[in-house]
């Protein structure tokens, strides 16, 4: 893999603006200058992010349609369901919605699909064959239903009525009673960075303002909606979403919600994951709770999940909860051997690796963590890939793309190939027909090589900033902080530095490499310690680094704070 390293050169005089305006280090405004942040009262607003800076939902577009008709729901007892998808943001959207309406006295309950026996999505059978026979009059959809076509005929002759909430790309939306999608065309009301839990907190908050103004409230309390703001921090993260406006300023609140404990399932949840005494960040979230949100969908079936979230007994919580733990491991294991098989193929076949795409098949691959997979395969690699599950006829597949590739619209380019497909511009997925997996692989390697050059296969390693050791100190340490939460977007800050030495060195855990470095330049030398993950041990280790790409954290520890550089390439 090609790797290109590059420094940002913000305007200056944009730099020296925020720096006093913000009165903050020239170091902190050049990346605040980097995010795209020109003045210190944005700066100020992104750094402060608060719910007093929320902009209402209600003018998404279908919205008032879907709160008058969910309000005649609860009136009349009419029977609700809540239609999820089995990944963390649908789990945590489907939990959120289930809730508040218990909280409203409503006939509501559940339905996620499993993974391998149903697939994504709402079909025509989950209307014949569940809603009917239950006594369903609504159904609400989160996370999914903006492709849903047949499902939505099949339930409006039958009376039956269905509104989506939904944050996938959606060129033309299902006839349903309301579609609330942010991504669509004719919907100008912003927030189309939300994920699917994003887009039922939306609702929740436009739905109790409904109420409200209709004096629903009177004889029951009214829900305190940053009791929720938990699961829209667990869904956001693990959907990989930009980290930006109310994003943020929700993330920032549910991480202060999930360090409260105030949910059982969810302190359950943290337990396991080895966070009990430590402040959850986002970047917990992604690595160590949602992989195990998701692995119930991915190993089994995605309830499980919901039934931890909304759980109310501790001992039931934990059992749940070490359920889900054992689940993350046999994805984990799962993986493994995927992956080892691809590597093994692709080191055999070297020719495919001249291609601008990767598409892949087997039949004894688990579809449950074939995203997983492909995420893997692009970081190796870096060049859309595809993994395809073959089996009895049908191929079932997760893709995962570079930045400047937008996968959506690739498949779009192959549509009459599949069965099914849906997504976003870096992760998407795909049903086919075994007998079609071979001419996709030849569109869609056309569709990318027709719409990529040689610089899209190139990864960017992006540097905030040339940092020189002796700039590096604990106060730095603290601002680059006030930053978080870091993801999508809002990327961890990156620096660069020449002429390292290594005066000391230990492997740690098989593959870590603890460091204390040293830098000499003009007239100045500082020692920092340093880590460096998921090193080939084999391989010789060097004593001196010409430059190194690096964050500086603090590393927290049984109360006690060290400052560390954290090596991210050499």
């Amino acid at each position: 893999m090609k790797k290109e390293w590059k420094t940002y050169t913000p305007n200056f005089r944009l730099v020296e603006k925020v720096r006093a305006q913000l009165d903050c280090s020239p170091i902190m405004a050049k990346i605040l200058v980097n995010r795209r942040i020109y003045s210190g009262e944005k700066a100020a607003a992104f750094l402060n992010a608060s719910l007093n800076d929320m902009r209402p939902p209600f003018a998404i577009k279908d919205m008032d349609k879907a709160v008058r008709r969910i309000y005649d729901a609860i009136v009349q007892q009419e029977k609700i369901l809540i239609f999820g998808d089995y990944d963390a943001d649908g789990i945590t959207a489907t939990t959120m919605l289930s809730e508040f309406l218990q909280e409203t006295g409503a006939a509501v309950s559940y339905y996620i699909p499993h993974r391998t026996n149903e697939g994504y999505g709402l079909r025509d059978t989950h209307i014949s064959e569940y809603a009917v026979p239950n006594g369903i009059q609504l159904i609400i959809t989160v996370d999914c239903g903006s492709g849903d076509h047949p499902a939505v005929e099949k339930a409006n002759e039958l009376g039956i009525d269905i509104i989506i909430t939904d944050h996938h790309s959606v060129p033309n939306p299902p006839n349903a009673f309301a579609v609330i999608n942010p991504k669509r065309k004719d919907c100008a009301a912003g927030f189309s960075y939300f994920a699917g839990v994003g887009v039922a907190f939306a609702l929740v908050v436009s739905l109790r303002k409904y109420l409200r103004d209709n004096g629903f409230w009177q004889n029951r309390p009214e829900p305190n909606l940053k009791n929720y703001c938990d699961l829209f921090a667990l869904g956001t993260v693990a959907d990989m979403v930009p980290l930006i406006d109310e994003n943020r300023i929700l993330l920032k609140t549910g991480l202060e919600v999930i360090n409260s404990a105030n949910r059982v399932g969810l302190e359950a949840l943290l337990k396991i994951s080895g966070l009990a005494h430590k402040e959850a960040d986002a970047e917990d979230i992604g690595f160590k709770l949602a992989p195990r949100l998701n692995a119930a969908g991915r190993m089994g079936h995605a309830h499980i999940a919901v039934e931890l979230l909304m759980a109310k007994d501790s001992r039931q919580a934990n059992q749940i909860a070490g359920t889900l733990d054992e689940m993350n491991c046999q994805r984990q294991e799962t993986e493994k051997r995927i992956l080892a098989h691809i590597l093994a193929y692709l080191d055999k076949n070297p020719g495919m690796l001249t291609r601008k795409t990767l598409v892949l098949a087997h039949p004894e691959w688990h579809e449950g963590v074939l995203g997983i997979v492909a995420s893997r395969i692009v970081e190796k690699y870096f060049r859309p890939v595809f993994l395809i599950s073959a089996k009895n006829g049908i191929g079932k597949g997760s893709g995962r793309s570079v930045p400047g590739v937008n996968l959506y619209e690739s498949l779009s380019a192959c549509s009459e190939l599949f069965e099914d497909f849906g997504g976003h511009a870096m992760a998407a997925g795909l049903q086919i027909r075994v007998e079609n997996i071979r001419a996709f692989r030849e569109k869609f390697e056309h569709t990318v090589e027709n719409m990529t050059t040689e610089s899209h296969y190139s990864k960017i390693i992006s540097i905030d900033d040339e940092l020189d050791f002796y700039h590096i100190s604990e106060r730095l340490a603290d601002e680059l902080e006030t930053l978080k939460p870091f993801g999508t977007d809002n990327p961890e800050p990156l620096f660069m530095a020449h002429n390292v030495a290594v005066t000391y060195s230990k492997i740690l855990n098989e593959n870590h490499r603890k460091m204390v470095l040293r830098q000499e330049k003009n007239k100045h030398s500082k020692s920092l310690m340093a880590i460096q993950f998921h090193i080939n041990p084999s391989a010789p280790l060097p004593e001196h680094f010409e430059k190194i790409a690096f964050r500086v954290k603090w590393n927290r520890w049984q109360g006690r704070k060290d400052m560390q550089l954290i090596i991210e390439e050499t």
